[in-house]
């Protein structure tokens, strides 16, 4: 081959920004570790997935839905942006619907975060909202969490001393399953600083306890609050998130959305989700008793469950992030799909989802195991 046509084979450049991010996945996926192992997992319960599924109404539906999956979904989400309306007593020009938070988060950094400007967040919180902030050229400012709870006082401090476009809280937590109550986010609300907007992630919302829930008031345009379909009503894959606020900040995503981003099907079953509100009680009172039972577990074998207002229980493992990390390995060794905390103080901790008996049965024999070989190890 001639120089030349090398020469013209070249690879484009990048952009400057585009050049300097690493090309990483954020999560490590149960599939993964099984094409690298050439094993499946007995138990899944890693992902904060709901193993009990979809209610059968929703199932059907899908179903039937498939037979249109070679339709475009609608651009507007016109039916399930309404039906979310009608459901939470808003209007729907106060509503937005995108592909999971994950998709949502990015929208919201990129319509106010600019290159050079500052969003703060706490040091070891969902990490997919960093991964945006650095993709669109803003700077990450982390607060390290306070007795497992993300750190109200530091965020806010933190967003006055950077001059931070925006706060993102999870209410309740992940990873560590924990929740403050409704006066304390109202309060945090009242003393946000000029310019700054909190993006108010309540994915759990439907496990929290009473009381924790804010009443925000949706003509304030300093919050945004987002929730999902993938927790509760068990429609994870369908990728179906929401964003509620006040309507001028809402209208703003209709600048950038993708409009294609939904599909037909996930659409139909998200609907169906919002017309079958008893399945969530359900999957509430199971995932109440898989709490309960890991709990258990991790009490039995000396380890120490902390509260948890989610559908997982993070489990202190009394030491660092070392042996948390040895205990973890050693239950993906025995087939037994669980994730950490990552940052300090949080990474001394383990992650494990609400499962099916089956798979907490799996759970309980491998863990003593795995704690024997974490400590011999």
């Amino acid at each position: 081959m001639s120089v030349l046509k090398i020469q013209a084979m070249k690879k484009p450049q990048e952009t400057a920004l585009a050049a300097s991010l690493p090309a990483s996945v954020p999560f490590v996926g149960p599939e993964t570790l099984e094409r690298q192992r050439n094993v499946s997992f007995e138990a899944r319960i890693g992902a904060n997935e709901s193993v009990f599924g979809p209610s059968p109404k929703v199932l059907e539906t899908i179903k039937a839905a498939s037979a249109e999956a070679w339709m475009y979904g609608d651009p507007e989400n016109y039916d399930l942006r309404h039906a979310l309306a009608q459901s939470l007593g808003l209007r729907p020009d106060e509503v937005v619907v995108g592909e999971g938070i994950d998709s949502l988060l990015g929208y919201l950094v990129r319509l106010y975060v600019g290159p050079g400007e500052h969003a703060v967040t706490s040091l070891g919180a969902y990490p997919t909202f960093n991964y945006h902030v650095t993709g669109y050229g803003g700077e990450v400012r982390a607060v390290p969490y306070a007795q497992d709870k993300e750190d109200i006082d530091g965020l806010l401090a933190a967003a006055r001393d950077t001059g931070a476009k925006m706060i993102y809280l999870a209410n309740p937590d992940n990873p560590m399953g924990s929740w403050h109550s409704a006066e304390i986010i109202e309060a945090m609300i009242a003393n946000l600083p000029a310019g700054c907007l909190l993006l108010l992630d309540e994915a759990y919302v439907e496990f929290a306890p009473r009381g924790a829930v804010p009443a925000i008031d949706m003509s304030d345009p300093r919050v945004v609050r987002m929730r999902t379909f993938s927790k509760a009503h068990g429609l994870a894959g369908m990728r179906v998130g929401y964003a509620i606020g006040e309507r001028t900040v809402i209208r703003g995503f209709e600048k950038i959305r993708n409009h294609f981003g939904m599909s037909r099907v996930s659409q139909a079953a998200a609907l169906a989700a919002l017309s079958d509100p008893g399945w969530v009680d359900v999957v509430r009172e199971k995932v109440e008793a898989s709490r309960a039972r890991i709990a258990a577990i991790a009490t039995a074998n000396g380890l120490t469950p902390l509260p948890s207002a989610t559908n997982f229980v993070t489990i202190d493992c009394g030491q660092g992030d070392a042996f948390a990390k040895a205990v973890l390995s050693e239950l993906v060794a025995r087939n037994v799909f669980v994730r950490m905390p990552f940052a300090a103080p949080g990474n001394r901790c383990i992650r494990v989802s609400a499962g099916a008996e089956a798979e907490l049965d799996v759970f309980e024999h491998a863990l003593p195991l795995a704690l024997d070989a974490a400590k011999n190890g």
